[in-house]
C-alpha cells in the first residue's frame, strides 16, 4: 500500500486527496499524519525539505510536490485521465493548476507573516502578496467561460482546493465579493463527495 505523509490543513494535501478519490485510489493509500513545521524525523528521512504531501509508492519510490504525486496517481488507473494527455486541454489544465498553486503560495506567505510578531510583520510584503491573489481571482472570474465547463481535471481540482483554503485561512477577507460567477462555480464543485470528505480542519 502507498503511504502519504499529510496534514489535514494543507491545501496541497487536499489536492492530492481529492485527486486520489476521484480516480478511485484513496483507499489504496495509508495516510500518515505529520507536522512538517516540526521537521519530524519520520518525514525528513523521506523528504529532506520536510514538506507535505510526500508519497511513498508501493515499490518504495519517494515522490514529493502535489503536482508530481497527482501525475503519478493518474498513471495508475485505467479510467479517464484527470491530467489531459495532449492538446489545448492539457495546457489549460496545467495552467489552471499553476494559477491555483500560485494563489496558495501567496496566501500561505500571508498566513505565515501574520504569525510573526507584530513588530516584524511587513505591510508592504503582505500587500504585495494580497495584490497577486486578487489579480488571480479577478482573472478566474473574468475568464470563467473559458475553463468552468471543462471536464474534471487537475486544474479544476486545484482551483477548488485553493478557494476552500482561502475560506479556511483567510476567512476575514471575502474573496466572493464582486466575483459571483466564481462563487457559483465553487459552490457547485464543492458538492462533489471528494470535496465534502476533505474539508480542512485543525
Amino acid at each position: 500500500m502507498m503511504k502519504l505523509y499529510y496534514s489535514s490543513t494543507s491545501p496541497f494535501v487536499r489536492k492530492v486527496n481529492v485527486f486520489a478519490a476521484e480516480v478511485g485510489l484513496d483507499t489504496q493509500i495509508e495516510w500518515v499524519k505529520t507536522n512538517p513545521w516540526q521537521a519530524e524525523e519520520l518525514l525528513t528521512a523521506e523528504n529532506p525539505l520536510s514538506k507535505i504531501p510526500t508519497l511513498i509508492t508501493d515499490d518504495g519510490m519517494i515522490l514529493y510536490d502535489s503536482s508530481v504525486i497527482c501525475e503519478y496517481l493518474d498513471s495508475l488507473h485505467g479510467g479517464k485521465k484527470l491530467i489531459p494527455p495532449e492538446g489545448d486541454t492539457h495546457w489549460k489544465a496545467l495552467s489552471l493548476q499553476a494559477l491555483g498553486d500560485g494563489i496558495l503560495e501567496s496566501g500561505i506567505a500571508r498566513f505565515l507573516e501574520r504569525k510573526r510578531d507584530m513588530a516584524l510583520q511587513s505591510k508592504d510584503w503582505d500587500s504585495l502578496q494580497k495584490k497577486s491573489i486578487e489579480r488571480a481571482l479577478d482573472y478566474l472570474e473574468s475568464s470563467i467561460s473559458e475553463w468552468s465547463e471543462m471536464e474534471l481535471n487537475i486544474g479544476l481540482i486545484c482551483i477548488a482546493c485553493t478557494l476552500g483554503w482561502l475560506d479556511f485561512r483567510l476567512a476575514d477577507e471575502d474573496w466572493r465579493e464582486k466575483r459571483p460567477a466564481l462563487t457559483s462555480w465553487f459552490e457547485q464543485f464543492s458538492t462533489r463527495s471528494s470535496m465534502k470528505n476533505t474539508q480542512p480542519k485543525e
